[in-house]
């Protein structure tokens, strides 16, 4: 007889991150269950599960029987603090307290974000580093990490630097992003296409990355200015002192040591093979 694949709930699945993640995990034959709110529909292939994160009873039923649980669900991008610090804590409370009672067994891999580390690290961000953040989407991760690490579940923490890829606009969007956040043009970040975040997952789904929080990144770092020239726009220029230098650039030399290679090893291979 064959044996029926391993059931997991993955959580952000209509997000960023999630609408690329999900078809790759269906596509190496995963069975997949996806929260979603009512009226949200997922890819053929996936099983919709509908709960709230912010609403606890939803919750045992979507974690029944599962063997792992990819929780990705987050919100980022707002000026509502209050809604970020309930979604990306209380929402990870809430998924943490019922999968210790009703899938104890489950292994738990949260994404995370480069953000947690300080502006003013003296290198790349590396897992061992203290964290710090001044912003409430970063403080909420770095909060809901120290939840997941203290709640005995079987845990891994993937901290994402910047995402990109597969049409998500992400890149096109970086101009005002960089802008906003007065980043130096030469400034250097890490970056990582959503098809090695796929590779990242299927390592933690195997149990590579149990009990650790790993950096996922690219093999080049690439500055801001040359990043928004590969999305084809024009950012001021600039050589006065760059501050801050590893901001957003991360180390990733843990994960290489696990055995994690991008497949995607550039944004100039992305584009050069058309993947943006």
């Amino acid at each position: 007889m064959n044996k029926q694949p391993e059931k997991i709930l993955v959580t952000g699945s209509t997000g960023l991150v999630g609408a690329r993640l999900l078809p790759r995990l269906l596509e190496a034959g995963w069975n997949c269950c996806a929260l979603l709110r009512a009226g949200k529909e997922v890819p053929s292939g996936a099983t919709a599960v509908e709960g709230d994160l912010l609403h606890a009873a939803s919750l045992p039923q979507a974690v029944k029987d599962v063997s792992a649980i990819i929780h990705l669900a987050a919100v980022f991008r707002t000026a509502d603090t209050d809604l970020i610090w309930r979604s990306n804590l209380e929402g990870t409370n809430n998924l943490i307290a019922a999968a210790k009672t009703h899938a104890p067994l489950a292994r738990f891999i949260m994404a995370s974000t480069a953000h947690v580390y300080h502006p003013n690290n003296p290198h790349p961000g590396n897992e061992n580093d203290e964290v710090s953040a001044q912003h409430a989407y970063p403080a909420s991760k770095i909060a809901a990490e120290q939840r997941l690490r203290e709640s005995g579940l079987n845990w891994s923490i993937l901290r994402f630097p910047f995402v990109y890829g597969d049409g998500d606009g992400h890149l096109e969007q970086l101009p005002q992003h960089a802008i906003a956040a007065k980043w130096h043009p030469a400034m250097k970040i890490s970056t990582i296409h959503h098809r090695d975040i796929a590779t990242a997952m299927h390592m933690a789904l195997a149990g590579v990355m149990d009990g650790q929080i790993i950096n996922i990144s690219d093999e080049a770092p690439l500055s801001i200015y040359e990043l928004v020239q590969l999305a084809g726009q024009q950012l001021h220029s600039s050589c006065e002192p760059l501050q801050n230098p590893w901001h957003l650039h991360i180390d990733a030399s843990l994960a290489r040591k696990l055995g994690f290679q991008a497949t995607v090893r550039t944004v100039y291979q992305a584009v050069q093979e058309n993947l943006l």
